[in-house]
């Protein structure tokens, strides 16, 4: 998989991974992105300008993003949530 930009995959994204910890709580604004996350009992917070987003850098064999911020640089993976079917219908293509 090969994303086009980091802005797209944002937008698409329900849960984001930075330096090894799952985010849920993420916005993405004309202005910034913000991502919050808890490490044990500690809220970390990132904060990255529109331009630093634009500037990050697919990495194609670890499928994430290095994303180079005011304090340093971070590894970014954003995940999409899988939806699965709740309906206890029996396979119509089962044996009777």
């Amino acid at each position: 998989m090969t994303a086009a930009t980091l802005l797209t995959e944002l937008a698409s994204s329900d849960m984001l991974v930075i330096d090894g910890l799952h985010a849920f709580d993420f916005n993405l604004t004309d202005q910034q992105l913000l991502i919050k996350s808890m490490d044990g009992r500690a809220e970390k917070r990132w904060t990255f300008s529109i331009a630093q987003v634009q500037a990050a850098i697919f990495d194609e064999s670890l499928q994430s993003w290095t994303l180079a911020g005011d304090t340093g640089e971070h590894r970014l993976v954003c995940l999409s949530a899988v939806t699965g079917n709740n309906d206890d219908e029996e396979d119509e293509h089962a044996d009777a």
